[in-house]
């Protein structure tokens, strides 16, 4: 008997995967094969090929990205921040694995340098042999690999960077220091006096507590701190959020400017992606987005 890789299971003769994302809620996805395992000294490491969502790469049995819509949430972490500051020569992603908002930052030509700042080599080697459509195989020379802790790296470091992107995996395991707040404080002194940070905030109908306990603590260390949303349909609830933290004022939406080649993000969206509903606007206040301006 051919014996199958932990968080994958054989039902009727198909493999699923089954996520458990909460006691409620167990999200199942059908599973062509396993293309890729390996346990790595951080964490179980999967590329599964999947019937809907292509290739898609798997840390202790979560979804991370998936070919079909790994692009929203690389694009919107990453061109947002980077089409609000003026002139970014030097970026630093604390995550990003994948290789995804790095192949996005790579697209702005003022960019100098990209660093990119993943604990675990195993991720990246998978997500550039096993997921092009995310990586794009990326090979870049203005992006500089340091597979270390990223919560160190930024220690060492003070007013290098114009941007910084938090692309992490949710606040448990080696992930769980990217959320607090020891760690923007770094961020604050790594970035230049017109720096800009941003991070993944999760789910706002999941994870709200996660959320706003995140909005608030980049809020007490960054003068300006703003929230957005995307939609991506492999994360839990389909509605996905971003903070911004900032040293500088931050424009209102409609004086954002975006031209880069992209598949999911255009400049009509970048703009209203600022415009929050109803309820989150309640729980957050009504300074976290911002509105369009008629």
């Amino acid at each position: 008997m051919i014996r199958l890789p932990k968080y994958i299971h054989n039902s009727q003769g198909t493999l699923w995967l089954t996520e458990d994302e909460r006691d409620n809620l167990k999200i199942s996805y059908r599973i062509k094969e396993v293309v890729f395992e390996e346990e790595s000294p951080f964490q179980h490491v999967m590329v599964l090929d999947s019937f809907d969502f292509g290739p898609m790469l798997v840390l202790d049995g979560v979804v991370q990205t998936t070919s079909q819509d790994g692009h929203i949430y690389n694009e919107m972490i990453t061109h947002v921040p980077l089409s609000i500051h003026p002139s970014p020569t030097d970026v630093l992603i604390i995550g990003g694995g994948d290789c995804g908002a790095a192949k996005e930052a790579a697209k702005y030509e003022s960019v100098e340098r990209i660093d990119l700042v993943e604990i675990d080599e195993t991720v990246v080697r998978a997500s550039k042999r096993y997921m092009p459509e995310v990586s794009g195989n990326l090979s870049d020379p203005r992006v500089h690999y340091h597979y270390a802790d990223g919560v160190e790296f930024a220690k060492r470091h003070t007013a290098a960077y114009d941007v910084i992107i938090v692309d992490s995996s949710d606040p448990v395991g080696p992930a769980q220091a990217l959320f607090e707040p020891a760690f923007y404080e770094s961020l604050r002194r790594a970035l230049r006096d017109d720096g800009l940070m941003v991070c993944q905030s999760q789910s706002p109908i999941f994870h709200g507590d996660i959320m706003e306990q995140t909005y608030r603590r980049i809020g007490r260390i960054f003068p300006y701190t703003r929230l957005y949303t995307a939609v991506v349909p492999t994360y839990p609830g389909g509605l996905w959020s971003f903070t911004l933290g900032s040293k500088r004022e931050l424009p209102e939406p409609e004086r954002i400017r975006f031209d880069k080649t992209a598949l999911y993000a255009n400049q009509e969206l970048m703009r209203r992606c600022f415009s929050l509903p109803a309820f989150l606007k309640e729980r957050l206040g009504p300074s976290a987005g911002a509105q369009l301006t008629k």
